[in-house]
């Protein structure tokens, strides 16, 4: 079941049989039979090799999202998949033209490990469903996810379909140098910028999944321990260790004791452990922070680095421009959290900063909404998946035209009458015949 990333991708393009339609959706749904089949030992093998997560963060965002996606892309497949009719031109009819989605080919998955069965199986299932042929290559991190992974998936959906590739970082740099047909790649800026590099040389599709210091803002209008509430909920969720959680709170009209004040009476105490190979970087993060009871530390902001774990950063802000002026000053995050955002506010956010999403009085939740477009913006990636994104991210839209035995076009073809070059001209510039020279 481990085997070579060129292996698994020989393998399975020596496949040259396409998956029809009716074998996709009853793959869509074996594979999410078997998530939800195995939910018991997807907890077990998340919790020994975190040496301590949430069962309820296992099951929500790893076991029900993956069913939910496969079980989506299943119902709505045949919507998706259908050819859409695009309009002739006048001097080309009578024409009959369309785009189709047809497969890729082979999609190779590189899955991170703080999710690692929603990001492993969530682009896995929407590229089956566009009915290309996958080789995964789950986190070594998580070692015993990434065998039960191999059984699953090899076990549901064939090894005719899905392959999966276990190995260290030195196995992860082979398969991002692969010739893949398409390249999902989930993970931190640094390692994605690597990725893009192998996977220039065979000009391999990419979509990015990376992250950034997501902020949350807090402005004049917001209700301080709501904000609050929602702001270490997020953070609470794997310990922090998600990349849509929040990373650096800009206070507007709030100060930072006030907003500390509300984070002590709504902390909440953590339910996942941060993975044991984290401990040493979270250690120094939070060195001289303030603990919240629950598990969360509050610090200064003045890292550049992605915090990715349960250390909140905090700076307060002297007006809206200073909070636009951070904004620019930083790569462009996977999402922003408004809270409080008059009509005004929200305007002049959304106009003066990029992000992968912009969301309302709370941070995080966007991400499980399965038909919502999700993804990043430069430093935080780019490309889309989740729902008929995912599809048409894992298909080619192939022009398609049917021509008719005449048309106003034909009129050019060689050997062309003198009369032509009026007609040409009328028709590039509108304008009467050229004048004789």
């Amino acid at each position: 079941m481990t085997g070579s990333p060129a292996g698994a991708l020989a393998a399975l393009r020596a496949e040259t049989a396409p998956i029809p339609p009716r074998r996709r959706r009853a793959l869509l749904a074996a594979l999410a039979k078997a998530v939800t089949d195995r939910a018991g030992d997807i907890v077990a093998a998340a919790e020994a090799d975190y040496q301590g997560r949430s069962a309820i963060d296992t099951l929500l965002a790893d076991v029900m999202l993956v069913a939910q996606a496969a079980r989506r892309a299943r119902r709505w497949l045949g919507w998706w998949s259908r050819p859409r009719p695009v309009l002739a031109p006048l001097a080309f009819q009578p024409a009959l033209a369309w785009v189709e989605p047809v497969p890729k080919g082979v999609v190779g998955i590189l899955a991170p490990w703080n999710y690692p069965v929603q990001l492993a199986l969530w682009p896995l299932a929407e590229a089956i469903a566009a009915g290309n042929r996958v080789v995964l290559k789950p986190s070594e991190h998580t070692p015993r996810i990434a065998s039960l992974l191999a059984e699953l998936v090899e076990g549901a959906l064939g090894r005719d379909v899905a392959r999966v590739v276990q190995g260290d970082a030195q196995v992860a740099a082979d398969f991002a140098a692969q010739p893949w047909d398409h390249l999902v790649f989930t993970g931190g800026t640094a390692t994605g910028r690597a990725v893009m590099r192998a996977a220039a040389e065979h000009l391999t599709p990419l979509t990015l999944e990376l992250g950034g210091k997501c902020p949350a803002i807090v402005l004049p209008g917001a209700d301080l321990p709501r904000a609050a509430r929602a702001i270490l909920a997020a953070k609470a969720v794997n310990a922090g260790q998600t990349c849509v959680a929040p990373d650096t709170v800009l206070l507007l009209g709030h100060s930072e004791a006030d907003f500390t004040a509300a984070c002590r009476a709504a902390a909440a105490p953590l339910e996942s452990a941060v993975l044991p190979r984290e401990r040493p970087r979270q250690a120094r993060l939070a060195a001289g922070g303030t603990a919240l009871p629950g598990g969360v530390t509050l610090i200064a902001d003045e890292h550049a680095e992605e915090l990715f774990g349960p250390v909140l950063a905090l700076r307060a802000m002297p007006d809206l421009d200073a909070v636009l002026g951070w904004l620019r000053a930083h790569p462009a995050p996977l999402a922003i959290s408004l809270f409080g955002a008059s009509r005004a506010e929200r305007t002049a956010i959304a106009a003066g900063a990029r992000a992968g999403a912009i969301v309302e009085e709370r941070c995080l939740d966007h991400a499980a909404f399965p038909s919502l477009p999700f993804g990043g913006v430069g430093a935080s990636g780019f490309g889309r998946y989740h729902g008929r994104a995912g599809f048409e991210a894992f298909s080619d839209w192939q022009a398609r035209v049917r021509h008719g035995r005449f048309a106003l076009s034909r009129l050019f073809d060689p050997p062309r009458a003198a009369s032509r070059l009026a007609l040409a001209w009328k028709l590039a510039t509108g304008r009467g015949p050229k004048p004789r020279p």
